[in-house]
């Protein structure tokens, strides 16, 4: 399958809308990209649209986030969300978006990036439970699925503390 990967315009963003809420069956995801497309810290090259042919079948969103510990505040990324039409869902191309945003992220300068997913998914590409990291999130949640990918080696072995999320992921 011929899938080709590129930033997100804004002809796009209905159609990444409706990709997130069929993936995800709720229109939360949607929102959350819409409302995070306002915020002044929304990346442009780190929203990606998965195309096959002109069609968008997929979709990843990285957004700045930090982690706040007791003396000091570390800059990242948040994962979320990441969808594909669930028709094609199995063929890769989550992989494929994972692995783009991933290399655009590290070009771009970023260092780590935060992940709330499946446990048996995300470590495919490096990601380990946060805790190892000693980052912890700001809500409950197993600590199997809430991980960190360290982009450039030793980038989180001085941080600690707890991931703070924009106020829009609060609101959806």
């Amino acid at each position: 399958m011929k899938i080709s990967i590129r930033p997100e315009n804004k002809n796009d963003y209905s159609t990444i809308s409706m990709i997130n809420d069929m993936a995800f069956g709720q229109e939360a995801e949607g929102k959350l990209i819409e409302k995070l497309r306002k915020n002044k810290k929304f990346i442009k090259d780190l929203s990606l649209v998965a195309c096959m042919g002109n069609e968008i079948i997929g979709h990843i969103l990285l957004f700045p986030i930090t982690i706040k510990g007791n003396e000091q505040e570390f800059n990242t990324l948040a994962l979320a969300p990441m969808s594909v039409i669930p028709e094609l869902q199995g063929l890769g191309i989550g992989s494929q978006l994972v692995e783009k945003g991933i290399a655009k992220a590290k070009k771009l300068g970023h260092e780590s990036i935060i992940v709330l997913g499946h446990e048996n998914y995300y470590p495919k590409f490096g990601f380990k439970p946060a805790n190892k990291f000693n980052i912890s999130a700001p809500f409950d949640v197993p600590e199997n699925v809430f991980m960190a990918l360290e982009m450039v080696k030793g980038a989180l072995s001085t941080v600690e503390g707890t991931v703070e999320y924009p106020k829009e992921f609060d609101e959806v």
